[in-house]
């Protein structure tokens, strides 16, 4: 927790800097600590603890922005450390598109916490830790004679935040998360090495499911054994929960300030145009309790809010902080997404699949890219062939090819099944007309 005494000498840090000479100042103070513990069939392979403590500045000086930051957070040394980082900002380009946000725009403090720190948080001790990736990697080992290796991992970690600026914010904000994963490796066909894993995570420990990790883990590898390509066709794709935020990915991307106002992005000019089909309804939802993502404000001190980003298929928002703002004259929203959430339908993965004749359900991605400028992409992708509602074949070593315009806009179904543990609550999605690759 970031004590009173931080924030004095946060406080203190700010009003240094502008008696150096500073016009803005933003403080950023952190505090963290974070633990792991990795095991390899059964013996711990690698531990890791850590805690921090920084200090972030950010200065405002003749038209200069400088960025800095240390972890010495004696007076003594701060004041240096100041003087000589106003001195160095000094020497750099003038670029008066360098502020700080509009005081008009940060958040003004009385929301309801967030509830996004585990209180149980260090109470927890090393020997649980451990034993639940054990227990991770029990559910793998010994279960196949085909295994190759198992691996598990614990983690967690817990941060805290006070951040100032010189123009009138104040904000903190406390979080905790917790995560436990399991991974297996087969002998397959030839040298054919299938693996899979499977993962939980929680901000609170109570909540973390702890059983059965590495049993899904295994059952995923073992349902690629017999992966192969099949012929080439235009299909239906359903895209697992798991790996939709590949497709996603660009999309968001390609909303960034940075991206637009560089003219690097396929949704340059599109804002209130209708560019996707009419399934496509993504919402920002910042303020949801206990939720990963959630905040009250973004990396600059402004104020989040629900809003929609896409509303059936209508581009309503980018995400603009306060320097490509003032580059492009613009109106300022947020930084960043919070959780992103989409409307849930009917079904799960299980019965998207169920309701094809004929597609290609995609369980992941390996390698390829997307072109920021045109959206055009090209993806190699694993799964499984689906038949009359059935998954009959697994497949890998295919590509998906197209835009992400067109993909999108070709989105005829969204499942029930988003991972509520995510900052991006996207669940499984059926696609039409996908063009795959393959013999």
């Amino acid at each position: 927790m970031i004590s009173n005494t931080h924030k004095q000498l946060a406080q203190w840090a700010m009003d240094c800097a502008l008696k150096n000479g500073c016009q803005g100042v933003r403080i950023n103070l952190y505090s963290g600590s974070n633990t792991s513990f990795e095991i390899r069939d059964m013996k711990i392979d690698r531990l890791q603890q850590a805690s921090e403590n920084a200090l972030a500045l950010r200065i405002f000086v003749d038209g200069r922005f400088g960025s800095y930051s240390t972890n010495r957070l004696d007076k003594k040394e701060l004041e240096k450390f100041i003087r000589n980082a106003t001195d160095s900002t000094r020497y750099l380009a003038e670029d008066n598109a360098r502020t700080l946000p509009d005081a008009s725009l940060y958040y003004k403090g009385g929301g309801a916490d967030l509830q996004l720190y585990d209180a149980a948080f260090e109470s927890i001790r090393p020997d649980d830790k451990v034993a639940l990736a054990m227990q991770v990697c029990d559910e793998i080992m010994g279960r196949d004679e085909r295994l190759v290796s198992a691996e598990s991992s614990y983690s967690d970690e817990e941060n805290f935040r006070y951040m100032i600026a010189s123009n009138g914010f104040e904000g903190e904000s406390s979080t905790s998360s917790f995560t436990l994963v399991g991974s297996a490796s087969i002998k397959g066909d030839g040298d054919a090495r299938p693996s899979s894993y499977w993962y939980d995570s929680s901000l609170y420990y109570a909540d973390l499911i702890k059983n059965g990790i590495g049993t899904k883990a295994l059952e995923r590898t073992l349902r690629k054994l017999g992966q192969h390509k099949i012929a080439s066709a235009r299909l239906p794709m359903v895209v697992d929960f798991m790996v939709v935020r590949q497709l996603l990915a660009p999309v968001i991307s390609a909303l960034y300030g940075a991206s637009i106002q560089q003219k690097n992005s396929f949704l340059l000019d599109k804002l209130n145009r209708k560019v996707m089909g009419d399934r496509m309804t993504l919402i920002d939802e910042p303020h949801l309790p206990q939720s990963a993502g959630a905040r009250y404000f973004d990396g600059e001190g402004v104020a989040t809010k629900p809003w929609s980003v896409f509303d059936a298929g209508t581009l309503k928002t980018c995400y603009i902080d306060t320097y490509y703002a003032n580059k492009m004259e613009t109106e300022q929203t947020v930084d960043s997404p919070s959780i992103l959430t989409m409307p849930s339908g009917d079904r799960n993965v299980d019965g998207l699949v169920a309701s094809l004749d004929r597609g290609i359900l995609v369980t992941g991605f390996n390698g390829g890219n997307c072109s920021s400028t045109t959206g055009d992409f090209s993806y190699g992708i694993e799964g499984f062939l689906i038949e009359k509602g059935q998954l009959t074949q697994p497949v890998n070593e295919m590509n998906i090819t197209g835009n992400m315009l067109a993909l999108w806009s070709n989105l005829v179904e969204t499942g029930n099944d988003p991972r509520t543990s995510s900052d991006w609550r996207i669940p499984s999605l059926l696609f039409d007309g996908v063009d795959f690759s393959g013999i």
